[in-house]
């Protein structure tokens, strides 16, 4: 996650930051996230569609590096509330999250529960249409309702640039 600005979290409420993926997969990128979150002292809420990608995500987590070490659970099991990173398709933010991460097509929790929120990253795969197209149109919903926005991609190094 870049380093941007840290006053977020403003009365309107949370910033939009979209993560355009098109060399790395969500399994690449999202342990970056998630780390540089907590190395913030933040939580974190991972919402994603089904129990399957969740399981995987999950899996992946405990994995990824040898080592490393990502605390994290998933909504469904014992203790859901106090992981400093949850895993869930409800939406319900249960761990009382400073950063919510939409790493599929899902509504969004509604706007009380997302007032709390520092930031609000939506990370959306640019070879799947489906993906692509929610993306866009979330995009255009929320800038026509003023909120913070920001757009990133990576470069060809490999670190993210925020785009115009």
């Amino acid at each position: 996650m870049p380093d941007g600005d840290l006053e977020a979290g403003a009365a309107s409420g949370p910033e939009f930051w979209f993560y355009h993926l098109e060399s790395r997969s969500l399994a690449q990128t999202l342990p970056e996230l998630l780390e540089r979150t907590l190395q913030r002292g933040w939580r974190a809420y991972v919402h994603g569609a089904d129990d399957e990608r969740l399981e995987a995500l999950n899996a992946h987590l405990w994995t990824y590096a040898p080592a490393s070490f990502l605390a994290h659970g998933l909504e469904s099991e014992p203790n859901a509330a106090q992981q400093p990173v949850l895993l869930g398709d409800s939406g319900s933010l249960s761990n009382a999250p400073d950063v919510y991460l939409s790493v599929a097509p899902v509504n969004l929790p509604d706007s009380g529960a997302m007032a709390s929120l520092q930031r609000c990253l939506i990370v959306f795969e640019g070879g799947d249409d489906g993906h692509l197209g929610w993306a866009r149109s979330l995009w255009k919903q929320l800038k026509g309702e003023g909120r913070k926005l920001a757009y990133w991609k990576q470069n060809d190094n490999g670190r993210w640039e925020k785009m115009q």
